[in-house]
């Protein structure tokens, strides 16, 4: 039920739930795991802190990327149901967020945390704040019932089963070769001895985490306008671009680690002129379009 005007807020307190759950993950097994004393094919990758530092450390990193991306959206989709005059927090909340884009940022051959990560922390920071104003607003339902819920659903379930060994990985042990590989090593990028599947955060993970965040924030009814417009065509590419480094990181741990293929899917996650962001640049476009036809069968009368 809607207590003032605008979406109620259900599916980002969703979302905002879910990556608490992971950055809870995080930080138990990066402390827990000392990278210093595993072998090199178990490492957590690219980092060098331990214990409480260390998983704080990792979890800093990550609220930077992808949270920061996700927080963006969620910055959006608040402003729909709080003042006009929310833009004095939502405008440097996005522009905080937006520093994630700087080239070094966040980089993936050293993921220890830096100073500058508080940067884009700051903004997600703000980004929840605006979520929780709009919840107070208009109300923390979820949307009704919609015609795309069911595809929704398969894709979500078809994501959470690709994540799998990432789960496994996240929670700090290795499941045993089967459907999906884990400890048999493989050549990591600079040639060196790793597991299919190291343990600790993947980017993969990340994706699968962020289509499944464009999902939950596809849902909200805005009210029609621009920043509707612009709300729906930021949710395309962030399930795009999920989805491609989710499909990415799959392929090459899963397919070429295992030796089924020997092609590999270049990486997605950073912007460059690649075919792979070609293909990330028109399913954003297209999922844009098939979720405002979706919000205009909503919202047209019956």
């Amino acid at each position: 039920m809607r207590r003032g005007g605008g979406a109620p807020q259900g599916e980002s307190l969703a979302t905002w739930a879910m990556w608490a759950v992971v950055l809870a993950m995080i930080l138990v097994t990066y402390r827990r795991l000392d990278p210093d004393t595993r072998a090199a094919t178990d490492d957590l990758y690219h980092v060098s802190g331990n214990g409480l530092a260390g998983g704080l450390s990792r979890v800093l990193v990550e609220l930077d990327f992808p949270i920061a991306i996700v927080a963006v959206l969620l910055a959006l989709i608040a402003i729909d149901a709080v003042p006009r005059r929310a833009w004095l927090v939502a405008g440097p909340a996005i522009a905080l967020c937006a520093v994630v884009a700087w080239p070094g940022v966040v980089d993936q051959d050293d993921l220890d945390a830096r100073w500058v990560n508080v940067v884009p922390a700051l903004g997600v920071g703000l980004a929840l704040a605006l979520t929780i104003a709009a919840a107070q607003r208009a109300g923390g339902d979820v949307a009704g019932r919609l015609p795309l819920d069911a595809a929704r659903i398969v894709v979500a379930v078809a994501v959470l089963l690709v994540s799998i060994p990432w789960i496994a990985a996240e929670l700090g042990f290795f499941l045993p070769d089967g459907i999906f590989i884990m400890r048999r090593v493989a050549p990591d990028t600079d040639g060196s001895p790793i597991a299919a599947v190291h343990l600790g955060h993947h980017h993969g993970f990340d994706g699968s985490l962020v289509a499944l965040s464009a999902l939950l924030l596809s849902r909200p009814r805005l009210r029609a306008g621009r920043a509707a417009t612009v709300t729906l065509v930021c949710v395309g590419v962030a399930f795009a671009y999920g989805i491609a480094n989710c499909v990415q990181d799959t392929w090459n741990e899963q397919l070429v680690k295992r030796g089924t293929l020997d092609w590999k899917i270049p990486s997605a996650i950073y912007p460059k002129l690649a075919w792979i962001w070609l293909v990330i640049i028109l399913l954003g476009a297209a999922t844009a379009l098939v979720l405002r036809r979706e919000a205009r069968r909503v919202d047209s009368p019956a």
